[in-house]
């Protein structure tokens, strides 16, 4: 991590394309702030957006912006996150959820700085610095043709990636000793310190949330906590569910992990998507009639 820091801090001097990796609750979002904290453009706007909270028919009038009449509903004009981030740092989360569309535009963004707002025929220039994160494979899309090479190689110009948690046990204690500290004051408790038996256990799980995963765990035994020390009775670690198999695969027969993921990645889509389907089956890459397809296959309502 200490590598990791003094990357961010040499980055944070120049206006590269930074694409940060990593597993869910590693920080990568944090890590964008501190880019951008540190930088000489500091006192301009970070405008963040998680790409996948976004359907995808919104995400380019979001990302662009959009005049007036250029589709249904576009009653005036609207500047996209672009134009907000100009002078700025635009930090673009889970970047991996993209759309091949999307693609292409963010890719002329980043080799010729200018664009089009949605139904406009005028160019817009910005200068920003853009920051991207995934938790996702890349290369492998790419290998799928689901990602443009051309903007992966755009946005790995300087790649930093976020070691998970259980590959750096010894960030445990100060990381500990930090969020008692924050949530501690926070709901005005006074908490001395955690007791060996409570640390030891936190050390010796695996965290698969990571980062996000403990500071949820150190808020949980602030608030109940008996008394200023906090012991191993206090920490409450939500594990995943019993029967995971190593991976977080419930089975060790293939079959039944494959349909597994077919479900939970179904599930996923659809939640993000807020139960449309047309933006559930572009967030898979999958069509709407294959959608349906797994959504009878699954029995999924």
């Amino acid at each position: 991590m200490q590598e990791v820091i003094d990357t961010l801090e040499r980055v944070a001097q120049a206006r590269s394309t930074v694409l940060i990796t990593g597993e869910t609750g590693t920080g990568k979002e944090l890590a964008a702030r501190a880019i951008h904290a540190r930088s000489p453009e500091r006192g301009m706007p970070l405008i963040k957006v998680n790409c996948a909270a976004i359907p995808e028919a919104l995400l380019e009038s979001e990302l662009f912006g959009h005049v007036r009449g250029a589709f249904t509903g576009a009653t005036s004009n609207r500047r996209g996150r672009f134009t907000l981030a100009d002078g700025g740092t635009i930090f673009l989360d889970e970047i991996g959820t993209l759309g091949l569309p999307v693609q292409a535009k963010l890719l002329r963004v980043l080799q010729e700085r200018e664009f089009e707002p949605v139904g406009s025929e005028r160019t817009q220039k910005v200068d920003v610095r853009v920051i991207a994160a995934t938790n996702r494979d890349l290369r492998a899309l790419v290998s799928q043709e689901r990602f443009q090479e051309d903007l992966y190689y755009r946005l790995s110009v300087i790649p930093i990636e976020l070691p998970p948690l259980r590959e750096r046990r010894e960030d445990i204690a100060p990381l500990v000793e930090t969020f008692v500290r924050k949530h501690a004051q926070r709901i005005g408790r006074e908490i001395q310190h955690l007791d060996d038996a409570a640390l030891g256990r936190l050390r010796s799980y695996d965290w698969p949330g990571n980062v996000r995963e403990l500071e949820n765990t150190i808020e949980r035994a602030v608030v109940l906590a008996a008394g200023p020390v906090i012991d191993e009775a206090s920490i409450s670690i939500i594990e995943p569910p019993a029967g995971r198999g190593a991976g977080g695969l419930p089975s060790s027969r293939l079959h039944e992990n494959v349909e597994w993921a077919e479900r939970e990645s179904i599930r996923r889509a659809l939640e993000q998507a807020g139960g449309v389907k047309k933006d559930a089956a572009a967030l898979l890459g999958i069509s709407q009639r294959a959608l349906s397809h797994y959504l009878g296959k699954h029995r999924i309502d």
